[in-house]
């Protein structure tokens, strides 16, 4: 009996090691993740405007589709990234998000940015540099610390009315979303 209690002990052991190894090592090999599928849009170091969703269209992302998006990508691997430009006068939001999708930083347009953007992304290296003043950086500047160098920057804006969406979409495209070398 004592022999029979050891082996199922062992057993329960040995599976749990099996389930959590692969818990923890399945994200890191999925080819399937955000990451992936935004780098099929094409928005490196440019901003992607995202199409709008069509009234009973699928909506994997679940966006709102009252808003206009825009996606970027950087690398903050040869240099900090920036994105800055003037946008509409209306509510904006903005989010930095690290390769496995979660917000490292968010504001908007009512935390007194007004109506332009310029912010500056900088891994932790970049960050012990720009304290030691050896980056040079504008007044106002938003800076944003990101723990890797892998960053997605997601702009919405909320145009008040249907017909200035294109224009909205524009701006959003002129946008500059770049890595500073």
């Amino acid at each position: 009996m004592k022999r029979l209690l050891l082996w199922l002990l062992a057993g329960v052991m040995l599976g749990l090691a099996i389930h959590l190894i692969v818990i923890l090592t399945l994200p890191g090999a999925a080819t399937r993740d955000l990451w992936s599928r935004l780098a099929l849009l094409d928005a490196v170091e440019t901003f992607k405007v995202l199409d709008d969703i069509p009234p009973g269209a699928p909506n994997p992302l679940a966006l709102d589709p009252e808003l206009v998006y825009g996606i970027c990508q950087l690398d903050l691997q040869d240099g900090p990234g920036i994105v800055n430009g003037a946008l509409p006068l209306a509510y904006w939001s903005v989010a930095v998000f690290n390769r496995q999708g979660h917000v490292i930083y968010a504001t908007t347009n009512r935390s007194g940015s007004g109506e332009t953007i310029d912010m500056g992304i900088f891994n932790p290296v970049q960050t012990r540099l720009l304290a030691e003043q050896r980056f040079e950086i504008a007044d106002g500047l938003l800076l944003v610390e990101s723990p890797g160098n892998d960053v997605i920057v997601v702009l919405r804006l909320a145009p008040p009315h249907r017909a200035m969406r294109e224009r909205y979409a524009d701006a959003l495209g002129a946008l500059e979303c770049a890595t500073i070398r």
